[in-house]
């Protein structure tokens, strides 16, 4: 007997949460091809009316789940009762079918304890000391956390997640992992099991998983982002600086487009402070992490070849949207 985990995203707004259910088979290949369609009650996900509930699960993705005996997880693609993608749909939106572009998105978050509603390493009446000593840390006094995260990576890896490494952030109680794939579509399934694992070991713990881009306010904290590294065949063989800022210049008409996909509340995280950009700018540069749009140094010393970073998408944004509109800017590009 196989257990199936079919995982997707519900209709909330501004920011969608995950859902799953599990389904026994008798038997599994292993391949997303051999997965059956399902159906789920869309009423209670914000995406569809209880007079005709049905929404439709279209398995897109599939990988052991480490955590259960003979266990699979499922990502899905949500249509509706026609057959069609559902407006919740963010994959269906990724023009990328020949999988040119590459995808290395940079997940920041928070772990959350519920009892003091602040982040782990925060005492209860107050907070910890200013942040400096808290990225990359070791030891009990900066790091907290740090088994939910080492577990979260072995089961990402037994998975078979691209996961590209780990490390503790600059504010207390805050982690990032890196996911890269050839393949944007591929790229959102994988941070989003790579999100439900979290979530799910988070549990074993009573430690919830904090996604908000600024959870701590104005305060003198970093928010949460999830950059975005980016390349197509065209940044990958420019050898052009040139084309380089062409592509980064389409991005400038573009700024609400993007915007409004790079996640909820992310005027409270870009505020031209804190290693952001303001959201009410549009900027590049070389090395740049201030900047809405960075030129690594990787780019400028392989004579203008490589890929971009955008800075602006936020942790809670979904990277498939994300993904899309990035794809569609650079392919409006005056190269």
């Amino acid at each position: 007997m196989a257990k199936l985990e079919y995982i997707w995203l519900d209709g909330y707004k501004p920011t969608q949460s995950l859902r799953s259910k599990t389904k026994i088979v008798k038997s599994f290949s292993g391949k997303v091809e051999d997965l059956d369609n399902w159906s789920f009650d869309g009423s209670s996900t914000e995406q569809a009316p209880g007079g005709s509930s049905d929404c439709i699960l279209k398995p897109v993705y599939v990988v052991p789940d480490p955590q259960r005996k003979d266990g699979y997880l499922v990502m899905c693609e949500v249509l509706d009762s026609t057959g069609k993608p559902h407006e919740s749909n963010g994959r269906a939106l990724i023009e990328d079918d020949d999988n040119d572009f590459w995808f290395g998105f940079e997940q920041e978050y928070f772990l959350w304890d519920p009892a003091t509603n602040k982040p782990l390493g925060f005492p209860a009446g107050g907070y910890p000391g200013p942040q400096g000593p808290y990225y990359c840390s070791v030891g009990a006094n900066n790091a907290f956390g740090r088994e939910i995260v080492e577990e979260h990576l072995d089961v990402c890896l037994e998975a078979g997640l691209n996961v590209e490494g780990i490390n503790a952030e600059v504010a207390a109680g805050q982690w990032e992992f890196q996911i890269f794939s050839k393949g944007a579509k591929e790229a959102g399934d994988q941070i989003w099991i790579a999100r439900y694992l979290l979530e799910r070991i988070g549990e074993k713990y009573g430690v919830a998983v904090n996604w908000h881009c600024k959870p701590l306010g104005q305060l003198d904290w970093n928010g949460s982002g999830m950059h975005a590294n980016f390349s197509n065949s065209l940044l990958r063989t420019a050898n052009s600086k040139e084309k380089f800022e062409a592509v980064c210049e389409a991005f400038r008409p573009a700024v609400a487009e993007c915007i409004a996909v790079y996640g909820a509340d992310n005027d409270q995280r870009l505020t031209g402070k804190h290693e952001t950009a303001s959201i009410h700018d549009f900027s590049y540069g070389v090395s740049d992490r201030g900047a809405s749009i960075r030129i690594p140094l990787y780019a400028v010393e392989h004579n203008w070849s490589g890929y971009l970073e955008d800075r602006r998408p936020n942790s809670a944004a979904d990277p498939y949207k994300v993904a899309a509109v990035i794809i569609k800017t650079v392919k409006s590009a005056n190269v």
